[in-house]
């Protein structure tokens, strides 16, 4: 017997851009996550775990993050910066002496330490725009974690009603095998009997194996969403798996906002409409901080410098002798050389805290830098920045032109689920009675067994198709409500 699935009915949804993720069902990892316990879950409960452990929301979540820490450093080159510097060096042969910038040949260690500081005080603006477009970026970057969370819960949401649908429709498909099996039994004891014709028994026989492919087809579909289910939340698939109900208590019948009111919900209260308009102002940010790069920098810097050299050292006087000179004087006519006084003194060397001390020095400046070519890297770098800008308003246009079309088609859907539900209400009290009419005459030999194979899968047709007509309807109803923030459970 051939019936519809819920996915079957649903396909369009799965293939619209907007809600479309690259890769949100994977391979089932058994070891990213722990087994749910055998409880009963609700759609809140699962769409939890999926949170916990889709790999697709944990990406996003690293991709805000990471762009936090691009913010934070935005923010941080506003600020001056800091630097120390150490240098030590081993000098052999001839080499300049830094503490009497003398030439000295001769093995020695020097030593330079310094501390400098600086800060862009204008740049056209440059830096303020960058921190701002990593601001937006950030702020589009947690709207694109909620965007993966969202797209999660809308598949969730699906498998989860495919498998209350799927189980629904077993159950159906069970009580219907069940009831052949009744008929098959009697009809059984009735042919022993010689009562009725062979051909009746083989019909109906035909008819439960009928039912037992309808069985068979139904728990694969079933478990297919079970599978489906549990990969979405990454844990381990379990056939023992159970799930709260969610059509107690809902009302059938046309859904009370227009399309223009859950749009304009929608457009305001979606992350993915956010990140997209996010991304617009961050492009424009982003031109304004490169046609800053373009203009002159203003810079002011300092320093603080001292150093030390092994080759330092200090004469101290020890004392004074008499040499002779070559000057002379003349004493009665004898040349007599003439002696003066000569200072000794001896090396003493400087002491490193000394050296450290004295060698103080400090410098400040101001600077102005001019960009003039830079080999055309900032206008090519510009002109990149205005495709890029043109690309995101491009993307954000389409996000809203597909967040329509997803809703215009939502509820064209709704309202054929709505009709259809109705129709099939009306066909299954209609086709009950015709049923109920002819089991009453097949049990009375009035009618063929063909004839009341007939009437039963008429009825077990519609039984099973107002099950996916339900569901169907339920989900749309449900997509209609994510959309403008409702309640879900």
């Amino acid at each position: 017997m051939k019936h519809f699935t819920l996915n079957q009915t649903t396909v369009i949804l799965l293939t619209l851009n907007l809600f479309a993720t690259a890769s949100m069902v994977k391979a089932q990892d058994t070891t990213a996550a722990q087994p749910v316990q055998n409880s009963v879950l609700n759609l809140q409960q699962c769409i939890e775990i999926g949170f916990k452990n889709n790999p697709e929301v944990k990406q996003a979540g690293f991709m805000a993050e990471s762009a936090k820490i691009n913010y934070n450093q935005s923010k941080a080159n506003m600020l001056p910066d800091l630097n120390a510097g150490i240098s030590h060096t081993s000098y052999n042969g001839r080499s300049i002496n830094p503490y009497t910038n003398s030439y000295i040949n001769e093995q020695n260690t020097a030593g330079s330490y310094q501390l400098t500081s600086g800060i862009t005080l204008w740049n056209g603006s440059s830096i303020q725009n960058y921190m701002k477009q990593y601001r937006l970026n950030y702020e589009a970057g947690k709207m694109d974690e909620q965007n993966a969370k969202d797209k999660l819960t809308i598949n969730i949401m699906l498998s989860y009603l495919s498998v209350l649908s799927a189980r629904e429709q077993l159950n159906i498909a069970l009580t219907q095998q069940a009831s052949t099996q009744k008929k098959v039994d009697l009809l059984t004891i009735r042919n022993n009997d010689g009562a009725i014709s062979p051909s009746d028994l083989s019909d109906m026989k035909g008819q439960l194996a009928n039912d037992g492919i309808t069985v068979v087809s139904t728990k694969n579909t079933l478990d297919n969403a079970l599978q489906t289910l549990t990969q979405l939340m990454h844990i381990p698939y379990s056939a023992d798996m159970q799930l709260a109900l969610m059509s107690n208590g809902i009302i059938i019948q046309p859904y009370a906002e227009t399309v223009d009111q859950v749009y304009e919900n929608a457009s305001q209260r979606l992350a993915m409409v956010k990140s997209a308009d996010l991304k617009v102002e961050s492009a424009l940010k982003n031109i304004k901080a490169i046609r800053g790069q373009m203009m002159p920098t203003l810079s002011l810097f300092g320093g603080l410098y001292t150093n030390y050299s092994s080759a330092a050292n200090i004469q101290q006087l020890t004392g004074t002798t008499d040499v002779p000179t070559s000057n002379y004087v003349t004493v009665n006519n004898v040349k007599t050389t003439v002696y003066g006084q000569q200072s000794n003194f001896t090396s003493q060397p400087i002491s490193y805290n000394s050296q450290i001390k004295n060698n103080v020095n400090s410098a400040i400046g101001i600077g102005l830098q001019i960009p003039l070519t830079n080999n055309m890297q900032f206008r090519n770098k510009l002109k990149l920045a205005k495709v890029a800008e043109l690309q995101v308003k491009e993307q954000a246009q389409t996000t809203r032109i597909q967040l329509r079309q997803a809703i215009v088609q939502d509820f064209i859907n709704l309202n054929a689920d709505y009709s259809t539900y109705k129709l099939l209400l009306s066909q299954v009290e209609d086709f009950g009675q015709s049923f109920h009419a002819a089991d009453i005459r097949f049990a009375n030999g009035a009618i063929s067994t063909v004839d009341y194979v007939i009437a039963k899968n008429n009825l077990d047709r519609v039984q099973l198709n107002l099950v996916v007509a339900k569901y169907n309807y339920i989900l749309r109803t449900k997509l209609l409500d994510f959309y403008q923030n409702r309640k879900l459970w």
